[in-house]
């Protein structure tokens, strides 16, 4: 990489914007350097038992397998159910069935349960479906809504992966999550802040474009139990972002001082308005599909939901035959009393 004479007529000297590209490269090198060195050294026998089930079931179209949620902080598989995306080469090869990978292809991931008996325990899962090419998409600043560069910010581990090549990609993808997410909160974030509010107030927006179950406080409890995480990603991303940003260290942390223009943060503000209307009617869209793809779908939202917010939910037997007409009431009851948001 050298200076080229483009360069010097894009309103920068030649050295400078060389050396900005070259701050920029490392960055980004940094950034995969450290998803790489997150790989655990193994994985539980009950983990192994779900991954070779699903890689069964999939047929060999599974390219990779990514493990995140609750369940990778707390290093317990046996603890709840077990959250998996399953990056597959083509939908149509996964399922062998047009009516499934269309419904994947309009409205990605579709999302499964499985049931994996490990010695004498009995491992849970729900898995999402997704193509690499919609994965890759849907952590890019191509893709308006923050449900997958949301999610694939946060910290997640390959459980299974087919090849360097699959692993370069999903790695890319991860990274591109880290970086859309901060291009698309920052500009709505306080001027000044630390890595902390940075992610505890964009984690908290991203919830709110969907309806979540969760407390607003699981945004504070994600940083703090991956803050050493959250710090790093953080300083090497800012070499990378468009804005202007300054550091200073203070007593207890580094604080970033971003400038950003104000028609910047306007269209961001309105931005996150429609996300947040468009997110509650995806969430609506994709529950109905769970009701379908999911296993038990009805029994398992209500658990999720008994278990996020210690609210007591019946599932009738109606609902459990014929979810979409019987599960309206049961829903906007939940709504209005904020079991989920």
């Amino acid at each position: 990489v050298v200076p080229n004479r483009r360069w010097r007529h894009a309103g920068l000297p030649s050295s400078r914007r060389f050396r900005r590209v070259v701050t920029h490269m490392q960055a980004m090198e940094q950034l995969t350097a450290l998803l790489e060195q997150r790989a655990p050294p193994a994985f539980s026998k009950e983990l192994l038992a779900l991954r070779d089930a699903l890689l069964a079931r999939y047929n060999g179209a599974v390219d990779a397998m990514l493990f995140y949620g609750s369940n990778l902080r707390s290093g317990d598989a046996l603890d709840g159910v077990v959250d998996l995306y399953l990056v597959v080469d083509d939908y149509r090869n996964a399922y062998q069935k047009s009516i499934p990978a269309m419904f994947n292809r309009l409205l990605p991931p579709n999302v499964y349960y499985i049931e994996v008996r490990s010695g004498e325990h009995l491992v849970r899962a729900k898995y999402a479906v997704i193509s690499m090419p919609d994965l890759e998409r849907g952590t890019s600043a191509k893709w308006f809504h923050s449900y997958l560069w949301g999610r694939f910010s946060q910290p997640c581990e390959l459980l299974y992966v087919g090849g360097d090549d699959t692993a370069t990609r999903v790695r890319g993808a991860l990274v591109q999550a880290l970086l859309t997410f901060l291009h698309r909160v920052l500009p709505v974030l306080p001027e000044r802040l630390d890595s902390a509010a940075i992610w505890q107030q964009g984690l908290a927006l991203s919830y709110q474009a969907e309806l979540r179950a969760e407390k607003p406080q699981r945004a504070v409890h994600l940083y703090e139990s991956w803050e050493d995480y959250y710090t790093k990603v953080t300083s090497l991303a800012m070499d990378v972002l468009p804005f202007n940003i300054k550091r200073e260290q203070d007593a207890s942390s580094l604080i970033y001082t971003i400038s950003i223009p104000a028609h910047t943060r306007a269209l961001a503000r309105l931005g996150w308005f429609v996300r947040r209307f468009l997110g509650k009617l995806l969430s609506l869209l994709r529950l109905m599909k769970a009701t379908f793809t999911c296993q038990g779908g009805i029994d398992y939202i209500a658990w999720k939901l008994e278990r996020h917010t210690g609210a007591s939910i019946e599932v009738t037997p109606k609902m459990r035959r014929h979810p979409l007409i019987y599960s309206w009431g049961l829903l906007w009851r939940l709504y209005r009393r904020k079991v989920f948001r």
